[in-house]
């Protein structure tokens, strides 16, 4: 191929990439805040991912998705929002959530996350066991 071809073919690729087709940011109407990813996913968590009590003396909502903890702040609209607060280190390739838990016990939270590398087999490339008295400091056991 010629480079001005190569050019142009790579002129054509960036502008279908911007195209916006599946993007939302020109809707007339806003997004309904109980339809978001994360007030679905906090609905349908089961009991046993969801921490709703105390930490710490302070009232906390965590809920565990993907080997991930968040914390969960309600909106006025009725919509949530989440912020992570605990997730297992970086790894360089793709994993998959192999085991997750999360346990309260005398007022410390246990959570065990393990992610597995795609391909490898066993458990787990990166993870482990966390417990936290107040949410927001974790330490790995």
């Amino acid at each position: 191929m010629t480079a001005k071809l190569c050019r142009a073919l790579g002129w054509l690729l960036a502008l279908g990439s911007l195209s916006g087709c599946d993007l939302q940011l020109f809707t007339a109407t806003p997004s309904d805040p109980l339809m978001s990813k994360e007030a679905i996913a906090t609905r349908e968590a089961p009991a046993e991912r969801v921490f709703q009590g105390r930490l710490a003396g302070e009232p906390t909502f965590l809920v565990l998705h993907d080997c991930e903890v968040y914390r969960v702040e309600r909106r006025e609209e009725g919509g949530v929002r989440w912020v992570s607060v605990l997730a297992p280190e970086f790894y360089p390739f793709w994993t998959v959530c192999q085991r997750q838990s999360l346990s309260f016990d005398a007022g410390v939270l246990t959570v065990t996350l393990g992610r597995m590398a795609i391909g490898a087999g066993g458990c787990c490339a990166t993870g482990g066991t966390y417990r936290s008295v107040d949410g927001r400091t974790w330490k790995k056991r």
